[in-house]
């Protein structure tokens, strides 16, 4: 089988591709992969890294802006879906695809369009509770709308077309217990571990904000800390904390530019503090992490915060609004919580029960039915 996945942007829409051609490899060790991305995003270095070719092309998002910049913006995002739809015919015809399926991202679009004008079957995966303008778009087109929530049917004028899957996890997050990865990560079994991440880029606001939990955290904290700065906050944040906590490092706070072991560091984890990225969701309940989501207000209808109320709903996580508690009020969330081992495993086991541990094989069902039938 020879396939094409189309995914950019962010870790929660390249993950989940990962984790289904992983899946597809393990199932059919012949299958051939060809991951098509955006020029300089985050997938160029993700796939590679996970052993798959990546071939890109240029896209460029839709802005909501009415105003003259937003609309000469507008004008240079369709010339470049013009432009890469060509580009990406070109692909496909030299690869010869069985499928083609998208995992989110503005990529998406000119794959799954041109995948279609070629007669090829096509699936896309919406992770999120209200899906993006992408998918919306691509859901006349498409063959198959795959759903990660059951809540998301109700966006869809195609109902015939769509079927809820859950969100795929990589293979990955079933290799470790929490006693092996906290002794492959140094840390001892009987000390928390608390593991903040707030996207694959960094967010400022959350960098300061944990910069002066670190701060307040001091050298009695009574936890170990593993914190994911993002690519543009890194040299920030360290900067940061050399003036106000310099001694951050000895006292068990390890600040890094990026998490590439995430399997391990979540499997090690005791409490996680993070953004409600479906595909973040999905991981965190297939590991029964109790979870402080800190939802970003910077995504289009809020879909994070909705994403999380689902969760915290269940009785597995905590919301706190960003731009509305103090990195104290947070650091005495998370010291409370890891002090009282019931409320800890509470937590967990909603998670447990919020969990679709079958979604990537569920997701590879689908690619395979959808080529039998075409």
């Amino acid at each position: 089988m020879r396939i094409i996945f189309a995914c950019g942007g962010t870790a929660g829409h390249i993950n989940p591709a990962i984790a289904v051609a992983g899946r597809i490899k393990e199932l059919m060790p012949d299958s051939e992969f060809l991951f098509i991305g955006a020029k300089g995003q985050m997938e160029t270095d993700l796939v590679p890294r996970a052993g798959y070719k990546i071939e890109t092309v240029r896209v460029r998002a839709l802005s909501r802006d009415k105003t003259l910049g937003g609309l000469f913006h507008n004008i240079s995002a369709v010339w470049h879906l013009i432009r890469s739809t060509i580009i990406v015919k070109k692909i496909i015809k030299r690869f010869k695809p069985d499928v083609v399926v998208g995992t989110g991202g503005y990529v998406c679009y000119p794959v799954l369009k041109a995948a279609s004008m070629l007669g090829i079957p096509t699936a896309v995966h919406e992770s999120n509770a209200v899906p993006g303008l992408t998918t919306r778009m691509l859901s006349k087109i498409v063959d198959m709308i795959m759903l990660g929530f059951e809540e998301s049917r109700k966006y869809y004028k195609n109902p015939e077309k769509t079927v809820v899957t859950g969100t795929p996890v990589r293979g990955e997050f079933s290799k470790y217990s929490k006693k092996t990865a906290k002794a492959e990560l140094g840390i001892p079994i009987d000390k928390p571990l608390v593991v903040s991440v707030w996207g694959s880029l960094g967010a400022a606001n959350m960098n300061a904000a944990m910069c002066q939990f670190i701060k307040l955290a001091g050298s009695n904290a009574g936890f170990t800390l593993i914190h994911s700065a993002g690519s543009e906050g890194y040299a920030e944040m360290v900067t940061t904390l050399q003036e106000i906590a310099p001694d951050y490092e000895k006292n068990g706070m390890d600040v890094r530019e990026y998490i590439y072991d995430m399997p391990r560091v979540m499997a090690a984890a005791d409490i996680v503090l993070c953004r409600a990225g479906a595909s973040t969701i999905s991981e965190l309940t297939y590991m029964h992490k109790p979870t402080i989501f800190v939802p970003s207000p910077f995504v289009t209808n809020n879909h994070q915060f909705k994403n999380a109320k689902v969760v915290e709903d269940a009785g597995g996580a905590l919301i706190f609004e960003e731009g509305w508690f103090e990195p104290k009020e947070l650091l005495n969330a998370v010291k409370r919580i890891l002090s009282s081992p019931d409320e800890l495993n509470k937590m967990s086991a909603a998670m447990e029960k919020l969990a679709m541990p079958e979604a990537t094989n569920m997701i590879c069902d689908r690619i395979f039915s959808l080529c039998e039938s075409k």
